[in-house]
């Protein structure tokens, strides 16, 4: 299994849900940043579980840094992270092997690691480890805003419910903040709605998806290269390593597949003393290079596959149809839990980038 992202600031994510403990591995941070401990753990359980709109699955997502610190600052020595995992329910899975979930990765792993797998609440490709990813982009967004560089998300939709969008020329440091506490919304109205069709999707035994929008402003213009080291493919890559992303649009995304040029260029104009974009179409890319506008992108995430509703599979050692009827505890809706996730992983990807430029 590979599970490791970028060139100069390189993290490795290890361990499995139902495992003694999870963690990430962060090597090439520059020496001498200092990371406040309480900021990572306030950062880290935006994503916790819990919640009245999340899976009862409770686990305090305590970081402990055992390496890499000295007074507080990096060293210069690979920083890990380790999370313990307190509250599993291993029994809940034992029929996993036997029969896959829809939806999961259960079938396909079973066939490529030859039933080695740990198959116990999906094992390392379990969500679980998106708390070793907040660690490590944690850590990430607190160099980056010493940088003048900020970047904060909210749930833009639930199923058919939208909330607020991001201006895309005008996204402040305050609008970036007002969905990092509570319910991550930018508009009460569309948290009451939301919230509403959580808790009837999880009465009916069902789930839903929903969409993250993402932010990155002050970025210097020039982040970022051709080709393959463009800053949304690498923003891209971190994205859809989390579980249940399947797809992602930067600017108007695939909206503009049905604009004209003169529709979806972005205008430019000289104004105090350097060009100014006049629109943001292109959501802050151009060549695979930041161009001084807000990088605003939106990350689709599919309904949690886990649903307490039967469900049709199949029984691997008898081949035969079967019925599986899922316990245990899940999301109603990932994209909840998922807003602090999308920080991370683009705050990774825009970390790995300035140092390499």
């Amino acid at each position: 299994m590979s599970s490791t992202l970028g060139e100069k600031v390189r993290i490795s994510l290890f361990g499995q849900s139902h495992g003694e403990m999870i963690g990430c591995v962060i090597d090439g941070l520059p020496a001498g940043e200092a990371v406040d401990a309480e900021a990572l753990q306030a950062f880290m359980s935006r994503r916790a579980p819990g919640g009245a709109y999340t899976t009862r699955r409770r686990e305090s997502d305590e970081a402990r840094v055992v390496s890499g610190l000295f007074q507080g600052k990096t060293c210069g020595a690979p920083l890990c992270v380790l999370i313990g995992n307190t509250d599993t329910r291993s029994a809940d899975y034992e029929w996993m092997k036997e029969t896959p979930r829809p939806g999961h990765a259960d079938y396909p792993a079973e066939i490529k690691y030859k039933g080695f797998q740990d198959y116990r609440g999906g094992g390392h490709f379990s969500a679980r480890l998106t708390a070793a990813l907040c660690a490590a982009g944690g850590i990430a967004l607190q160099i980056l805003s010493r940088r003048g560089i900020d970047i904060g998300a909210h749930l833009l939709s639930v199923g058919d419910i939208a909330d607020e969008a991001f201006d895309p020329l005008l996204v402040s440091h305050e609008c970036l903040r007002k969905a990092s506490t509570g319910f991550p919304t930018l508009s009460e109205n569309a948290e009451k709605s939301m919230k509403a069709l959580i808790d009837q999707v999880r009465a009916e035994g069902d789930s839903v998806g929903g969409v993250v929008e993402c932010a990155a402003i002050g970025l210097p213009v020039g982040v970022g290269g051709p080709v393959f080291d463009g800053l949304e493919n690498r923003i891209a890559q971190a994205v859809f390593g989390i579980p249940a992303v399947k797809g992602i649009e930067f600017g108007t995304g695939f909206a503009a597949a049905r604009m004209r040029g003169h529709q979806n260029n972005d205008p430019y104009e000289w104004r105090d003393g350097q060009p100014v974009l006049l629109s943001n179409n292109a959501g802050g890319i151009l060549g695979g290079l930041s161009d001084g506008a807000p990088v605003i992108f939106r990350a689709a995430f599919k309904p949690t596959p886990s649903i307490a509703q039967a469900q049709q599979t199949v029984s691997l050692s008898a081949k035969r149809d079967a019925i599986l009827e899922i316990t245990g505890r899940h999301d109603p809706c990932v994209a909840v839990r998922a807003v602090p996730v999308v920080e991370a992983a683009a705050a990774l990807a825009v970390l790995d980038l300035m140092e390499m430029n």
